[in-house]
């Protein structure tokens, strides 16, 4: 049942190969994205183990960032080498993450050969996927080197376990290879082993995005930041951030109408894919409004500035009054809403957040608040603006709940030390 998979995953990939070329989350990288390395790119072994960790995307890579440290601890000298698979990721990664990290690099492609020579090129001693990054030839081949492997913050959709049976059953249990699954919680764990992971293997401990989130560090807001932003000292500032497409118009609308009451009220707008910068400008403009991008340090002093660079959006939201999080009114499931949540600010989402239910139920009546539309959207945003210290509560309340709930990346660890110990 194997070589099905494996003939399938090289005819699918030569019908997208087209695609994977030009796409801008996965057009750079090729070689790497085949198993090539090139030397230099992979630090030699040291006298601890090699700790693969792999993250789809730039938010993923976030989330597995909280184990580095205590991986180290518990490991000593030993590499890790951190993986992604978009260019996003990678370049937030190089930027941000590589100084705690020994290598970043582009996951290879779940090709046979493109994972048995990136096996043989970082030879892992523990291979750490994340979410629902189920990759069979990649858990095949990281066995067939002697690796073990490991799935962090796993989490499985209760839409989509149909499909996995079927695949499963088609291709042979991918699960029955890994030997740690570290779930999010209660249901994720009965989720996964429904689909037949051994019940031994299987623990919950958390999620590691809480503790990134529990740690943020507020010791001062970044003036540089707000420099660049064109935002000046007392403005209160609503921060939207991580938008889609279909979601600035609502946004635009609901700010010229609190503009009405507060004209001191500026509005930042950090869109998911910054290359969709100028569609924001173009439709702020259309709206009557004054627009600027930070990337040019907003010369027209624009009372929208859209935040237009990769990496900075954590640190915006410690100027923030208010913040909306996208991908909420459109079906695109949410975005993360417990990062400004831990940076001690209010968090206003809209209705579709289906990726994100467990911060939902962490967070709603805890310094969150779930909006149907924009007009209310509307409405809750003028009682807030209206209520300073309502505002400075809910962020407190925000922040505090945010700190409750850590501690999943040392109990990872731990585990994943047991199993290496084996």
């Amino acid at each position: 049942m194997r070589i099905l998979y494996i003939l399938a995953s090289y005819l699918l990939f030569g019908l997208l190969f087209p695609v994977l070329s030009l796409h801008r989350k996965t057009r750079h990288g090729l070689w790497q994205r085949l198993g090539f390395h090139a030397e230099g790119t992979l630090p030699s072994r040291g006298r601890g183990p090699t700790l693969w960790l792999h993250g789809a995307s730039a938010g993923d890579l976030l989330a597995l960032s909280p184990m580095f440290g205590p991986l180290r601890a518990r490991f000593p000298g030993c590499r890790i080498v951190l993986s992604t698979m978009t260019n996003s990721g990678y370049m937030m990664g190089r930027e941000r993450l590589s100084k705690q990290v020994d290598a970043v690099v582009y996951a290879p492609y779940d090709l046979w050969g493109a994972t048995r020579r990136a096996m043989r090129a970082i030879r892992p001693d523990l291979l750490v996927l994340e979410y629902t990054e189920i990759w069979p030839n990649l858990i095949r081949a990281a066995k067939r080197s002697g690796a073990k492997v490991a799935l962090t913050n796993g989490r499985f959709s209760p839409p989509h376990l149909g499909k996995y049976r079927l695949l499963f059953s088609l291709i042979g249990n991918p699960l029955r290879d890994m030997d740690l699954f570290l779930m999010r919680g209660e249901d994720e764990a009965e989720r996964v082993l429904g689909l037949g992971a051994p019940r031994e293997r299987v623990w919950v401990t958390g999620n590691t995005k809480f503790d990134a989130l529990a740690s943020a560090d507020l010791a001062r807001e970044d003036e540089g930041l707000r420099e660049a932003l064109g935002l000046s000292e007392g403005e209160r500032v609503w921060i939207a951030g991580s938008t889609h497409e279909g979601e600035e118009e609502h946004l635009l609308a609901v700010y010229r109408r609190l503009l009405e009451n507060h004209p001191d009220l500026r509005l930042v707008i950090a869109p998911r894919y910054i290359e969709r910068a100028g569609r924001i400008v173009a439709l702020g403009k259309h709206e009557g409004l004054r627009v600027g991008l930070r990337s040019q340090g907003n010369p027209e002093g624009g009372r929208v500035v859209v935040l237009d660079t990769i990496g900075e959006l954590a640190r915006a939201y410690r100027l923030a009054t208010l913040v909306f999080v996208g991908g909420s009114f459109t079906l695109r499931g949410g975005q993360n809403i417990l990062e400004p949540a831990g940076q001690g600010k209010p968090v206003l989402f809209g209705p579709h957040m289906e990726n994100f239910q467990d911060s939902v139920q962490v967070l709603v009546g805890r310094g969150g608040i779930q909006v149907k539309d924009g007009e209310h959207l509307y409405r809750v945003m003028t009682e807030l603006l209206g209520k300073p210290e309502r505002v400075a509560s809910l962020g407190a309340l925000a922040r505090a709940t945010v700190g409750q709930i850590s501690g999943a990346s040392q109990r990872n660890v731990e585990r994943m030390a047991g199993v290496l110990s084996r």
